[in-house]
């Protein structure tokens, strides 16, 4: 194959994995753990690629020695990556251990593969100053399959628990810090001051003593997280970053010598800074905080960064550089193609950095949104621009050659100033989150409603009141203002979670952490206005303030007394769209209720994530569930007694969530306490007595968290439990709708006549796929009443109960006494259950339901098809 042909074809897969990234961004609400896999597109697909590619590139180069079986045995490493790559993301997306275990071994194996490679290549090597830096992708190969491996046991280990984070900091460690760092270490070494044309006088500071340094920084990481001592993972970061700051420096001193003023130049040096500031932020977040598991989620919110900011940016600059190189065709090609490569190159780094550097300040979820967009916009142009530098080198080699006078040629001219694409850079990112803003003014305190002048003359005085938050109330939750005065308060949260506060006006202060101050211009008071905290269920508790002009007619306006957020949020309710006799999509598959058998193990260990997901939960009805692990119900626990149950929440939601697990016996101070979005915690408890369980989030206002999503069953066999033919399990839930897409309806809730009664989280599913059974089995029915509000009475029409249980006991077994007793319906308040077992006699389809009809009718019944 001819070297052009090679080129493109080995250096096509990059772009096919970073267009494949592209891809699952725009359709990450369709795809199963597309935050995942989007970082594993990124780093596993395009970033590793590019490392096997390059780095035997590089070895070629520095050693002067081609590899045993050159282009054929890296085209067969190439392979064998990719298969592996596909395969693991495959399998972590379908949830198939096997699949994920085939791709990283054979991943793994290949990374062995590379190293062994390059290490027999250098022993037929002549000797070279900058020889020695070909063994940065010997060790970062050897990081990569250790790498690996952590990651298959994390796999194995998915259901969470201490070792699982500890595995995880080792697997990020050593593929972030091992196999990307060392090879990026090892490689700009030389590629920093070729890309800035400045000369390497002396051996650079990375061909000395820094790669032991780094790998021992690395070994002592592993070490911490196998030995469980996060002391020693923060000085193996330590000592790396001591040795990458020696790096740095050297590199600094080529940028003083040359100025960037190319694309590649731009984004590797961009790169740089990413890499020294994400390292640090790694080894702080692990040394900082207070469990394995909290400094898990620390680290994990570092993965975006040095993903982004480090790998896509030193990949995408280097490939500007190394693409017209290798492409070759003669001076006129290589400047067409790098031409190409270089547009708009300034404005696109500007675009990602300065997006980068916005999304760490504490903007909205929308304003961030609409940077990341915008970050992926501006890395996908690469893409595009990519294609036209292939068509730009093929064109100019196609032109015929003409010798030219040194008289006749073309003087460079000055290049084209850099201040007017910064500014336009600028210009681009504030519109965005201008545009952020617009979406979500509440976010930023403002408002598109003016104040509360109502036809007052301004007096010209002010009154300034200080108000704290506290206990979910307002102190003081009362102020008296002279009509005309302009008004001011000082706000403090002194509370433990999350407030601001809402003025009927429209006028929204900020969201104010704990032990946050902010001052709200009211401006000119002309009648009296109500105000409230319109974080979900906040008002509910009371927590409202009055604003009365004295000497109005009116004190509080009626709108005061209203409960709910109705006033400061817009749109009709979801309960609109119902329609009780609505089917289900073709597609729609309804959450599986066949309940399987405890295990055997005699600990369990689960990760519950808090999620905001929007969520389907009737025919064209769509709310934004807070739930754990993007589910409602959360997941099913089931064990028998003496079991130990080690749960680590983790919450990634927007305010503040506990959980409370009916089925420990545990003193509820720590355990149950309320965690700030971005903390977690672990709960354990034994299982010490057997029944059916509700686990929720107890956080205040308890209903709310509910209503919207937060809950879950446990199952504690009781001993001697009966097997039977099958098994199911209803968890019964209600729903206050708020707007389609929105959260709960706060002030429904605090009716207690929900619009929507339904069994596992979607109204009336059973109904349109029914629960399959056979005559003659014997069928168990656990049933849960999550509530908040509303109870359930089970009942399946034209089938008899042999066997009741509920809370903890039998109230009916197998015919009880008489041999022949039967039961009808089981009967739970809120936060009760049990189960049943029945028998059906003949085919058929026997509706179940909760027998307070009018909530079947909303939305709790389902059908079991009976076969012969």
């Amino acid at each position: 194959m001819k070297d052009k042909l090679w080129h493109i074809v080995s250096g096509s897969l990059v772009p096919a994995w970073l267009a494949a990234a592209v891809l699952v961004t725009l359709l990450h609400r369709q795809v199963p753990s597309s935050g995942w896999l989007l970082v594993h597109l990124l780093l596993l697909g395009a970033v590793s690629t590019a490392i096997l590619i390059w780095s035997q590139h590089f070895a070629d180069t520095l050693l002067r020695h081609k590899a045993l079986g050159d282009r054929r045995s890296l085209g067969l490493r190439l392979s064998v990556h990719t298969g592996g790559a596909i395969a693991v993301m495959t399998g972590m997306v379908a949830e198939w251990y096997p699949l994920v275990l085939v791709g990283g071994i054979l991943v793994g194996l290949n990374a062995l593969a590379h190293a062994a490679v390059i290490v027999a290549q250098t022993r037929g090597a002549m000797p070279g100053r900058f020889a020695p830096l070909v063994r940065y992708y010997i060790v970062s190969a050897v990081m990569l399959s250790g790498g690996v491996i952590l990651g298959i046991l994390m796999a194995r280990l998915d259901n969470g628990g201490e070792a699982y984070e500890r595995l995880f900091i080792g697997h990020l460690g050593l593929n972030l810090l091992g196999w990307v760092g060392l090879t990026v270490i090892g490689t700009v070494a030389l590629l920093w001051p070729t890309v800035l044309h400045t000369r390497v006088d002396v051996a650079t500071v990375a061909a000395g003593s820094t790669l032991p340094v780094l790998a021992g920084g690395l070994g002592l990481l592993l070490a911490g997280c196998l030995a469980d001592q996060r002391l020693l993972v923060a000085l193996g970061v330590l000592i790396y970053l001591v040795a990458l700051g020696r790096v740095l420096w050297e590199g600094i001193g080529h940028l003083r010598r040359a100025p960037a003023v190319t694309f590649a130049a731009w984004s590797l040096g961009a790169a740089q800074i990413w890499f020294a500031l994400c390292t640090a932020g790694f080894g702080l977040l692990v040394v900082l905080a207070p469990s394995w598991t909290a400094a898990a989620a620390g680290v994990e919110t570092v993965v975006p960064y040095f993903a982004i900011g480090f790998a896509a940016q030193i990949l995408l600059g280097a490939l500007s550089y190394l693409v017209p190189v290798v492409l070759g065709g003669g001076p006129a090609a290589l400047k067409a193609t790098a031409a190409e490569l270089d547009r708009g190159g300034l404005f696109r780094v500007f675009v990602v950095n300065g997006a980068l550097a916005l999304s760490l300040l504490p903007v909205s979820s929308t304003v961030t949104v609409a940077l990341s967009m915008l970050i992926v916009a501006a890395l996908a142009s690469f893409l595009v621009l990519f294609t036209r530098a292939l068509r730009a080198n093929r064109r100019v080699r196609a032109l015929p050659l003409v010798r030219m006078a040194p008289s006749e040629r073309t003087v460079p001219g000055e290049r084209p100033r850099s201040t007017g694409r910064m500014l336009a850079a600028a210009t681009v990112l504030l519109l965005t989150v201008t545009v952020g803003i617009v979406a979500d003014p509440a976010s930023v305190g403002l408002s598109t409603v003016s104040s509360q002048t109502a036809g007052a003359a301004a007096t010209g005085h002010t009154t300034t009141v200080a108000v704290e938050m506290v206990d979910t109330s307002f102190v003081p939750d009362r102020i008296e203002v002279p009509v005309g005065d302009d008004l001011v308060i000082t706000l403090t949260n002194s509370d433990e979670m999350v407030h601001n506060l809402v003025l009927e006006s429209g006028l929204v202060s900020g969201s104010l952490e704990p032990g946050a101050t902010e001052t709200v211009n009211v401006g000119v008071i002309g009648a009296s206005v109500a105000g409230w905290c319109s974080i979900a269920g906040h008002r509910l508790l009371g927590m409202e303030i009055s604003i009365v002009a004295v000497s109005a007619e009116s004190a509080v306006p009626d709108s005061a007394t209203h409960s709910g957020h109705a006033a400061a949020a817009a749109g009709a309710s979801a309960a609109d769209d119902l329609d009780p006799m609505a089917e289900p999509d073709a597609g729609f598959e309804a959450r599986d209720a066949v309940l399987p058998p405890a295990s055997s193990a005699k600990v369990h260990r689960q990760t519950l994530t808090v999620q905001n997901i929007e969520t389907a939960v009737a025919p064209g009805v769509t709310q934004m569930l807070w739930t754990f692990n993007g589910t409602a119900p959360g997941p099913t626990l089931r064990g028998t007694v003496g079991d130990v149950f080690e749960i680590t929440m983790v919450n990634e939601g927007t305010v503040g969530h506990s959980i409370d697990f009916h089925a420990g016996d545990v003193a509820p101070d720590a355990v149950m306490r309320t965690i700030a979005p971005g903390e977690s915690l672990v709960y354990t408890f034994t299982a010490t007595r057997s029944g059916i369980w509700l686990y929720h989030c107890s956080t205040m206002p308890t209903s709310v968290h509910i209503a919207n999503g937060m809950f879950g069953a446990v199952i504690i066999d009781p001993p001697g439990l009966a097997e039977v033919d099958r098994e199911y399990l209803l968890v019964q839930s209600e729903l206050y709708l708020g707007a389609q897409g929105g959260e709960v309806d706060v002030a429904k809730v605090a009716t207690q006549i929900p619009d929507v009664v339904l069994f596992n989280g979607y109204a009336n599913q059973y109904a349109a796929r029914p629960l399959p059974a056979k005559a003659g089995e014997t069928v168990r029915v656990w049933v849960l009443a999550a509530g908040p509000n509303v109870g359930s009475a089970f009942h399946v029409v034209g089938g008899q109960f042999s066997t009741v249980f509920k809370e903890g006991d039998y109230l009916l077994k197998d015919g009880g006494s008489t041999g022949s007793g039967g039961s009808q319906v089981l009967d739970l308040a809120v936060a009760q259950g049990g189960f049943v077992e029945l028998s059906f006699s003949q085919p058929g389809h026997y509706p179940f339901v909760s027998h307070i009809m009018s909530d079947a009718e909303k939305g709790a019944r389902g059908i079991v098809e009976v076969l012969p």
